[in-house]
């Protein structure tokens, strides 16, 4: 991929920048050379590791950006076109910022010591289970090669990591369903000292499974091999599908924080979400709650259905119909389905709810949500409509791009995202639900869904 302009780009939404810059940002010369290697690239979010010397109070000024929190050692700038995001320093090597639905955490391991490093994996392995499912970006400079193959001395594999924090290293991602987003087959190496015989991959991007379809990671080393370099370390840019607010106007008579107690604005507070307008009224039960009568209510021994984001309840009124003892909840009020007494139904059904939910940690809480309905050693079918059905909608209706989707209408604050099984297998992982064994495929052309499974305790 190749970024070239500063214009703003299709498909994605924040381009941020993870770069260790050695403690030379403090200098005119790097610091100029980083600017303009900023604007070039269009970049939108900086986190930086080793920004400058403790020494200096005063964080180093980015033309176009805004200091939005940290210290010398981990730092983070936004343009100042957006809202500043939530920052804190968790602990000296971990910065913990929220872009909108998105946790990032920054990180710059021990240099020194593997044991070190390995108990900072532990801590990482810790928070990150905190987030409770919230989607998650783990980078910056690890000091560790992933790969034997990702670290060499002289050309052969570098004693300088060891087994065990690699395997710490493994056992972050797993638990964090976590990809190591730069992991080719060849290493790209972002850190290379030619003096030393040194060439590592040590400047690492980590993202959730499900995150990484519609996130691209640009290992970039031209901060580090031309004239005007100002650092030794690749730059990774990372284009994320992450939508953020504009700044308040300097000017406005009231910010949204003065009128709430200095509670930060909420990310819908620009445009309001309405997901319900999406819900249709219907004179006969979909295909899909069709399907699911014909298809698996026998073959599952289903006798009882809770359908979780019901709408109007069309669908409900089709499984009573057959016999089912039948359920719907919507949390829209209007609707007049409130949420049931029970939490041991054998089928929960979620009908075109998760592509209207306009991120993915929604996502993630609504199949939490429609899980803690179901019975361990129950199911649950969730359909959504098809990437190639709203890419195709979105062509001919000139929607506008928003987080991983569109705004299908501005004006009624709704929300779109194709979403294909894939995603739902990945997304329901997140959620403690997995694909369901021996269960046949549903009949439903033109649309994505998955049978469920959840767990027995």
């Amino acid at each position: 991929m190749t970024l070239t302009t500063s214009h703003p780009r299709d498909g994605f939404d924040v381009l941020l920048a993870s770069i260790n810059l050695n403690k030379r940002l403090g200098a005119a010369g790097p610091r100029a050379g980083f600017a303009a290697w900023l604007r070039t690239h269009g970049v939108q979010a900086v986190v930086a590791q080793e920004a400058f010397k403790p020494a200096d109070r005063t964080p180093p000024v980015l033309p176009g950006f805004a200091f939005a929190g940290g210290d010398g050692e981990m730092a983070v700038w936004i343009s100042e076109h957006l809202a500043p995001p939530a920052v804190a320093l968790t602990l000296p090597w971990v910065q913990r910022i929220e872009l909108e639905w998105l946790t990032v955490l920054q990180v710059h391991l021990d240099s020194n010591s593997a044991g070190s490093r390995t108990a900072q994996l532990t801590a990482l392995a810790e928070m990150a289970a905190a987030e409770d499912g919230r989607p998650l970006l783990v980078c910056g400079d690890f000091n560790i090669a992933p790969r034997p193959e990702d670290g060499l001395h002289n050309g052969a594999v570098s004693p300088f990591n060891t087994k065990t924090e690699r395997a710490a290293l493994q056992q972050l991602m797993t638990t964090a369903s976590l990809i190591d987003t730069t992991a080719d087959e060849a290493p790209v190496f972002t850190l290379e000292r030619h003096h030393q015989g040194t060439q590592f991959r040590c400047d690492l991007a980590l993202i959730n499974d499900h995150l990484a379809p519609s996130t691209s990671v640009t290992p970039d080393a031209t901060v580090r091999t031309k004239p005007t370099d100002f650092t030794d370390h690749s730059a990774l840019l990372i284009d994320l599908p992450v939508t953020l607010q504009p700044a308040e106007p300097a000017d406005v008579l009231f910010a949204f924080s003065d009128l709430n107690g200095g509670v930060t604005a909420p990310s819908s507070s620009r445009t309001l979400y309405r997901p319900h307008k999406t819900a249709m009224s219907r004179k006969s039960p979909s295909p899909a709650s069709r399907a699911v009568t014909e298809h698996i209510i026998k073959p599952l021994g289903i006798i009882s259905v809770l359908d979780h984001g019901c709408g109007h309840g069309t669908d409900v009124e089709h499984y009573r119909a057959h016999g089912l003892a039948a359920d719907g909840f919507d949390p829209h009020d209007s609707f007049g389905w409130p949420r049931p007494g029970r939490h041991d139904y054998d089928l929960v059904t979620q009908m075109f709810v998760l592509n209207v939910l306009p991120d993915p940690w929604q996502r993630i809480q609504a199949l939490k949500d429609a899980a803690a309905f179901t019975r361990p050693g129950g199911h649950l079918v969730v359909v959504t409509r098809s990437p190639e059905e709203i890419t195709k909608a979105a062509a001919h209706g000139g929607w506008r791009t928003h987080h991983d989707g569109f705004w299908s209408s501005e004006g009624k604050g709704t929300f779109q995202r194709g979403i294909n099984t894939g995603e739902i297998a990945t997304l329901a992982h997140q959620a403690g639900l997995f694909p369901a064994d021996g269960v046949p495929a549903l009949p439903l052309p033109g649309v994505c869904h998955a049978v469920l499974l959840k767990p027995q305790v």
